[in-house]
């Protein structure tokens, strides 16, 4: 850890007191909060409804995320989640890094450029999920900042769960037009009064000195190895995304980036108009992907670049075609990877999109 508790309590205060940083004094600040970690002080408690909520939120109607008898066929205990249902921990945990730790940027003038999933255990219904937050990397580039965050989650039995990076490009807060500034007053949500959360999770940890967790793949109820082969298509599939889908999943994750739902922000920052959040389209190829494995909890890793955004019209409704194949097999662990395209049309939504996945 390249700075104690302590000394970023004081950069906050001093952060707080009122005194606009330049783009120049925001980069210095943040590079030296590249290594420090925290740990979310209250934990998220994973309920059933929430597992449903957000699997159909990204139209993945695999029978594990909905039907307990279903799941227990194949080997869970209980309901599991989608694969990208991190997103509705992650606005949560990552709150305090933008509020606190990494200032001076807007919600609204930060994009998702790339995820990474590693999956270690299947969240499930009852998990009570604790996060640990790091800043992995910072640097500039092309007149942006590109920083890489990191989070490690654990349940209530002190397993991994997943490590997740998300990079991201930002620009330094800057005086903004007044007009842009009245849109946004009048667009971002709004609460009275903040709760008075309780704290229940109390770091710091001596973990965040430890290698990152490995992971131990299972197969589960994953399709056989033996029935693949190289260059195998995946059967295409087709997902439909209008506004209503849009404002589903922004209450769903609770992410109020107003992007996704004004028109008005979205053309502000050079936009067409809204567009799907990263995570509801990586979700869409997710499901995409679980219908082909079998069993999405035997996808041990996913990653996905985003080179392009799903545009959503005011009228009429956004498509996404999905196609994929299987990229490559090692028949000494039975794990293979599926690379995935993902298009809009003739744009490219994915840059790169890979599973890797344990076969039986």
């Amino acid at each position: 850890m390249t700075i104690t508790e302590a000394e970023i309590q004081e950069r906050i205060e001093a952060l707080k007191s009122g005194v606009k940083l330049t783009p120049d004094e925001i980069a210095a600040h943040t590079t030296q909060m590249v290594g420090f970690n925290y740990t979310v002080d209250d934990y998220y408690e994973v309920g059933r409804e929430e597992i449903r909520k957000h699997a159909r939120a990204v139209q993945d109607d695999h029978p594990v995320h909905w039907n307990e008898a279903a799941a227990a066929e194949m080997g869970h205990d209980t309901l599991i989640a989608a694969p990208t249902f991190v997103s509705v921990l992650g606005i949560i945990a990552q709150r305090r890094l933008f509020e606190d730790v990494v200032t001076g940027y807007d919600l609204w003038q930060i994009m998702q450029t790339d995820q990474r999933l590693v999956f270690h255990n299947p969240i499930k219904v009852g998990d009570q999920l604790i996060c640990d937050v790091s800043l992995d990397s910072f640097r500039q580039m092309a007149g942006t900042d590109v920083m890489i965050t990191k989070n490690i989650i654990w349940n209530q039995r002190d397993e991994p769960v997943m490590t997740t990076w998300t990079s991201l490009v930002a620009r330094p807060a800057v005086e903004a037009d007044p007009d842009v500034l009245d849109k946004l007053e009048h667009v971002m949500m709004k609460v009275d009064r903040e709760p008075d959360l309780p704290k229940t999770v109390h770091g710091p940890f001596d973990r965040y000195d430890r290698p990152d967790p490995q992971v131990a793949p299972k197969a589960y109820s994953a399709i056989d190895f033996d029935d693949l082969s190289v260059g195998q298509e995946l059967p295409p599939m087709t997902k439909t995304l209008t506004r209503g889908n849009l404002v589903n999943y922004a209450g769903v994750a609770g992410d109020p980036n107003p992007i996704h739902f004004s028109d008005e922000v979205a053309k502000v920052i050079g936009l067409e108009t809204v567009v799907a959040h990263g995570m509801q389209s990586m979700g869409l190829g997710a499901s995409f992907i679980s219908s082909f494995v079998g069993d999405p909890a035997a996808i041990f890793e996913y990653n996905v670049r985003f080179t392009s955004p799903v545009y959503v019209p005011a009228e009429g409704y956004a498509q996404v075609d999905f196609t994929g194949k299987v990229k490559s097999l090692d028949p000494e662990t039975r794990r293979g990877v599926i690379a995935i395209v993902a298009k809009q049309g003739d744009r490219k939504i994915f840059g790169r999109a890979q599973a890797h996945v344990q076969f039986n």
